[in-house]
């Protein structure tokens, strides 16, 4: 290619500029915003995408992209803009937030059934420490719980954004398009003209 990098990006560089883009987070937004915007889908399909791919962030690594998959399958969402809601809004900046958000939520919902003695459980820790199938009740159980009900609000916000910003967008495209037209079928150099001058 002839703008290729002379030298390639190293893995700790591609991992820096995953977690901090070069460029700016508002630039990442604006990017990611036109994404989303400028797929050919219905409006209802893109922001089901997206609002899939929001609700699966809240759940465990390794099970996003299913989730993900089956809730757009579900709500006719369109997969794309599920992979593109998921990783802008889950990413390894945003996720010991939106995974200690899930923890926290689906321990208040568990309250009765998790063990109340001994000392307060640490997140991190427990990852750290114990097994897989020893992290299923203290830690993976009040995840997907948890995950549940913040997933649905947070979708449900970003489903009403994206549908508004889909019809929004779509309107100001229609309206260029017309003035667009408009302003052909009256330019003196336009065909029309020229054969209704020369009748």
């Amino acid at each position: 290619m002839l703008f290729r990098r002379r030298k390639p990006d190293g893995l700790f560089e591609r991992v820096r500029t995953y977690l901090w883009p070069r460029r700016s987070f508002s630039r990442s937004l604006q990017y990611f915003s036109k994404r989303i915007l400028r797929l050919k889908a219905t409006p209802h399909a893109v922001a089901a995408g997206v609002a899939a791919g929001v609700f699966a962030s809240f759940f465990p690594v390794g099970f996003h992209f299913i989730i993900a998959a089956v809730l757009c399958w579900v709500i006719a969402g369109n997969l794309v803009a599920a992979a593109l809601g998921a990783v802008f809004f889950g990413n390894p900046l945003t996720f010991p937030l939106l995974w200690g958000a899930s923890w926290e939520t689906g321990k208040l919902i568990l309250h009765d059934r998790l063990p109340t003695h001994g000392p307060p459980a640490h997140l991190g820790e427990m990852l750290h420490t114990l097994s897989f199938a020893k992290l299923w009740h203290p830690v993976l159980e009040p995840m997907l719980i948890g995950a549940v009900p913040l997933g649905l609000v947070f979708g449900l916000v970003f489903y009403g954004i994206t549908r508004w910003g889909m019809n929004v967008f779509r309107e100001q495209r229609r309206k260029r398009l017309a003035e667009r037209a408009r302003r052909r079928e009256h330019s003196p150099h336009s065909g029309g003209s020229v054969g209704s001058a020369a009748q």
